[in-house]
């Protein structure tokens, strides 16, 4: 792992500790991470793998980086404030972003060690996953579910607090 590597993990941990006070929720609170998982993305992920078994891989990865985010968004605390939407990670919501955070980056580091290689790469031809690419597409696509569904949730849910208590339509913009 370069030291980008690990700068882009810390960011996006950092990303959601900020979110351990409350804040509102702004337009850069919601371009923050997409920026940093685009970054991950135009550096990691250069194409998609379809042969054997890799898309089947990716989509398990993917779903579970959806349910973590789905889970995070509905557990964070949202709530509306002189005139604003308020968001707070809760306690839970970090832990979920932790444990899939550590999990894509101790993968990271297993991996890149002897042994680590060679269990993947046997489990890799003992499944059918043909190539290392289909790793790193799963856990980056794992990672963009996780982020553009925990938001997406957060942003709803507060869209839709700020429409009760105002009486305007649920679609409004951030504010």
């Amino acid at each position: 792992m370069t030291i980008s590597d690990w700068l882009i993990d810390v960011a996006l941990l950092l990303v959601v500790f900020r979110q351990l006070r409350e804040e509102r929720l702004t337009l850069r609170t919601v371009l923050l991470p997409l920026a940093l998982i685009t970054w991950a993305g135009t550096t990691y992920l250069h194409h998609i793998p379809t042969a054997g078994n890799d898309p089947l891989l990716i989509g398990l990865f993917a779903g579970i980086g959806i349910a973590f985010g789905l889970a995070g968004g509905m557990i964070t605390r949202v709530r509306f404030a002189d005139g604003h939407i308020r968001v707070k990670a809760t306690l839970g919501a970090a832990a979920l972003w932790v444990v899939s955070m550590g999990f894509r980056l101790g993968f990271a580091v297993w991996t890149s060690h002897t042994s680590g290689g060679a269990h993947i790469a046997r489990f890799s031809a003992e499944h059918d996953i043909t190539s290392a690419q289909a790793w790193v597409a799963a856990l980056v696509l794992m990672a963009f579910g996780e982020v553009v569904v925990r938001l997406g949730v957060i942003v709803v849910r507060g869209l839709r607090i700020r429409a009760h208590h105002q009486g305007a339509p649920a679609l409004s913009a951030l504010a």
